[in-house]
């Protein structure tokens, strides 16, 4: 660990020094390239100089209880600051490790989010349209930009399927667990009998594709053009404005009508394919060695119930981490930060728990 450590803080130092000549100021790509790694080594940079400071403190109080045997008051002192040094370099080396654990590479990357009612008919749909809004008032809160791509909603106001763009540093981050099937528990208000009712929702979280990276065949796409539609007022268009992209070796098929240019839906659309087939190139990758990675917080496979909200009880549950939160207005209105720190944390513990493992 220290090796890795002394390599972060001399790389840090490289980029501080590399940032102040004139020929790396003089080109803004590589400025920016530097600054961004230099952002990204800041936190375990400055752990270890801390974890450092500790060390010397605990040398420090260790020759202090030496040259103290003769003097118990100076004694007690010593042991008092060597106990508090200990615990001091005990937490910090706690910080380190977890500031070392690898990286999920598409952490700071933008997102793609699709909602899909499932189960439960209009109902449904009314909780999709409820997820839409939760996200998108979570990622104001976060300082993240969001984008509609395509909405399709229902006559009551739901929303049969929506996708959007959350954009930002660390959409991905915030994002990537969401994926898998929301529960909602609740009586509808069309129930007379107040009965309470079972629906499901599908949320699909995918990583943004750079376009370096995905090297698509125009001659794979076929592209058509259609009318959009919708509830009413806004989402019609009288003109064919729509996109229909099929990529056909795969089968993908991406709509997009948010937009009333063409030129701009298909523009949309096209983000949205290559998310979506770089996520299937990803998985083909990662598929061997899957099994080893997975972790607490579940596989992000969609078949699985991830969370259930019960507003007969106020309820938002999380099944992968056992978490129970009696806020489920709060949470509905973008407040999920607590939900999403206690799954990163527990995928942070499934991670030591690996690495310790391997050791």
């Amino acid at each position: 660990m220290l090796d890795k450590l002394q390599a972060v803080a001399n790389r840090y130092e490289e980029i501080n020094s590399q940032l102040y000549q004139p020929e790396v100021a003089a080109q803004p790509d590589l400025y920016s390239a530097l600054m961004k790694e230099l952002g990204t080594l800041r936190p375990i940079a400055e752990a270890y100089q801390t974890y450092q400071a500790q060390q010397s403190r605990l040398q420090e109080a260790e020759e202090l209880l030496a040259d103290s045997s003769g003097d118990k008051e100076l004694q007690q002192l010593a042991q008092q600051e060597w106990a508090d040094a200990k615990e001091a370099l005990q937490q910090i080396t706690e910080e380190l490790k977890i500031l070392l654990l690898p990286r999920d590479p598409n952490d700071d990357r933008n997102v793609i989010v699709e909602i899909r009612a499932g189960a439960g008919g209009e109902e449904s749909a009314l909780f999709a349209g409820s997820l839409y809004r939760m996200y998108t008032m979570y990622a104001e809160r976060r300082g993240l930009r969001h984008e509609p791509i395509n909405v399709s909603e229902t006559e009551l106001g739901g929303c049969k399927e929506v996708s959007f763009v959350i954009s930002g540093d660390g959409a991905y981050s915030r994002f990537k667990f969401e994926s898998g099937v929301h529960r909602v528990q609740r009586v509808p208000e069309t129930e007379t009998g107040g009965r309470i009712h079972t629906s499901t929702v599908t949320v699909a979280v995918l990583p943004e594709a750079e376009e370096v990276e995905l090297e698509i065949n125009p001659a794979d796409l076929q592209i058509d053009t259609y009318r959009s539609s919708g509830a009413g007022g806004q989402h019609i268009n009288k003109t064919e404005s729509a996109i229909r992209i099929t990529h056909l070796p795969t089968g993908t098929v991406v709509e997009c009508q948010d937009e009333r240019s063409q030129f701009k839906n298909k523009d949309k659309a096209m983000r949205v394919l290559r998310a979506r087939l770089l996520e299937k190139k990803q998985q083909e990758q990662q598929s061997a060695i899957a099994a080893d990675r997975r972790s607490q917080v579940g596989t992000g496979d969609r078949s699985e119930r991830i969370r259930t909200y019960n507003f007969p009880q106020g309820r938002v549950t999380d099944h992968r981490i056992g978490l129970t939160l009696y806020k489920i207005d709060s949470i509905l209105n973008g407040d999920l930060d607590e939900v999403v720190d206690a799954l990163i944390t527990a995928h942070r513990a499934e991670q030591l728990q690996q690495a310790d493992h391997q050791q």
